[in-house]
């Protein structure tokens, strides 16, 4: 077994230590569940896709942080992470922006990851790939926040202020894609100027 197979199984075993952790005990197991939704649509596309197309062991590993960081705010709720209390404490905020963060980090490590499949399948490059992948990731941040809704009306409309996590700010969906828009593009500066000038490695 070599060296890539071996850093994606431990990628998974510790992604999978993490989701059970947030599996015992959450303060709200049905906001739990909601949340997790989109942790299992999305591993299952990874996976029923691997064989056709698989990211460097890179985006991997940056797929594997964005759902830790998701995976904390689902066993507490983004309203009430403790990591979030603590921001909102030391900096004298009016509320908890972990939901922000993670809003941000969906812009800045997923972004590359998109980059990389736009690169190797459309064979684009330069400015139309850069361009393309900021527009796709800041569509996915749109369309994500119209599946949030649509999962709060339909699937569990009790459970919406929990798990919409808007925290009485009318502007918070315009503000997360806003800040999903500025990781996408701090993720393509710090490619620019640490990345590899060639191919197409994260």
């Amino acid at each position: 077994m070599n060296a890539a197979p071996r850093q994606l199984s431990l990628i998974t075993g510790l992604l999978a230590l993490v989701w059970l952790w947030a599996a015992i005990d959450p303060p709200s197991r049905s906001d739990w569940l909601l949340e997790n939704l989109l942790v299992f649509f999305f591993v299952a596309l990874l996976l029923a896709t691997h064989r056709r197309f698989a990211f460097s062991l890179g985006a991997y590993r940056l797929f594997a942080l964005f759902l830790a960081l998701h995976l904390y705010g689902s066993h507490y709720t983004y309203a009430e992470t403790p990591l979030g209390d603590w921001l909102r404490d030391s900096l004298g905020l009016a509320r908890n922006h972990y939901d922000r963060l993670v809003h941000f980090a969906f812009g800045l490590l997923l972004t590359c990851p998109l980059r990389e499949l736009l690169a190797r399948r459309a064979g684009l490059r330069g400015f139309w790939l850069d361009g393309l992948a900021l527009c796709v990731a800041m569509a996915m941040s749109a369309f994500y926040e119209q599946l949030e809704m649509l999962a709060a009306l339909i699937v569990s409309p009790d459970l919406g202020t929990a798990f919409l996590g808007t925290q009485g700010d009318e502007w918070d969906a315009q503000k997360d894609a806003g800040l999903a828009m500025l990781g996408a593009l701090g993720a393509l500066g710090l490619r620019r100027l640490f990345g590899p000038r060639q191919g197409v490695a994260v």
